[in-house]
């Protein structure tokens, strides 16, 4: 199968990794020094069992979409609509785009500018950058999609990369299930600089992370969204799981670039308002990461000149 991944990051280039190293033709569509590293050496796959150059096509021009009859959509949430435009004009018509993103709503944003088939993935893995053309895995990397004609056909691919997957009936609390735990570390995690399993043994953070926690069940619950199983349990889980990961917001904070927590945290604060719903700590984590945010930019901007 011809595969595009639209946001060769960590997400992207793990799963694009996996699916080129199981033999099908992957593109990955990147920031220029990135692109540059993985056309001449290949993309570096630095995981947990394996590390290895896999030899993978990769281009800077949406454009590179191009033939593609799966899209792998890993942009970051604040970009989802600028990168569906660009690439709007090469899909292909029978393309099926799914959405590797933070957030709930990104999939319905993309519906609504695409046209073709959209569904969203729930994604767990532990990955960063670690440098041009170099994916560091940290642990996990299995996705959540939901049920549809085209399910056992991703699953049957997925699966034989080696990716675990799961095909859910209840996405929309699947997707609910993953915010919540990125409401819960995302931001202490971006604030700290902190890995998950050195966060949650700080004093009086687990208590933190509890009101989150029953902010977001009842903000999901007020939008008539049905969270499964033990959400606390989900969210202890990561620290054992992931306890050498920090945060894609810590990442984003750490290299000056503009974050997720508007999609996170943010999301959360704005529809407990429109609902009447008071979510104190998500305002108070989304305030913090947005002076961050901002500090750390300035700053930058100001070294650069």
């Amino acid at each position: 199968m011809i595969i595009a991944v639209m946001g060769a990051g960590a997400v992207g280039c793990y799963y694009g990794g996996m699916l080129a190293r199981a033999g099908h033709a992957v593109v990955l569509i990147g920031r220029p020094q990135h692109v540059e590293a993985v056309r001449r050496d290949g993309l570096f796959m630095d995981t947990q069992s394996f590390q290895t150059y896999v030899p993978i096509q990769a281009s800077t021009e949406a454009s590179g979409v191009r033939g593609a009859k799966l899209v792998l959509f890993c942009v970051k949430s604040t970009d989802t609509e600028s990168a569906a435009a660009s690439m709007a004009p090469y899909l292909e018509p029978d393309a099926f785009v799914l959405s590797l993103q933070n957030g709930v709503d990104n999939a319905e944003r993309l519906r609504a500018l695409l046209g073709c088939e959209v569904a969203p993935a729930v994604v767990y893995v532990a990955a960063e950058m670690a440098g041009p053309g170099h994916v560091k895995h940290h642990g996990r990397g299995e996705l959540i999609i939901g049920s549809s004609a085209v399910s056992h056909k991703l699953e049957k691919l997925f699966s034989e990369a080696a990716v675990p997957i799961q095909i859910s009936g209840n996405m929309p609390g699947a997707l609910w299930v993953k915010l919540i735990l990125n409401c819960a570390y995302n931001a202490l995690s971006a604030i700290t600089q902190l890995p998950y399993g050195r966060l949650v043994r700080g004093e009086g953070v687990e208590d933190l992370m509890r009101d989150v926690v029953q902010e977001c069940l009842a903000v999901a619950q007020g939008e008539g969204a049905t969270v499964p199983g033990d959400t606390w349990e989900a969210v202890q889980r990561i620290a054992r799981t992931m306890p050498t990961q920090l945060s894609s917001t810590a990442q984003d904070l750490a290299h000056c670039k503009p974050s997720e927590i508007d999609h996170l945290n943010g999301y959360v604060l704005c529809k407990g308002e429109a609902l009447g719903i008071a979510t104190p700590v998500n305002r108070a984590l989304y305030a913090v990461v947005k002076l961050l945010e901002n500090s750390y930019y300035n700053y930058y901007n100001h070294c650069k000149h």
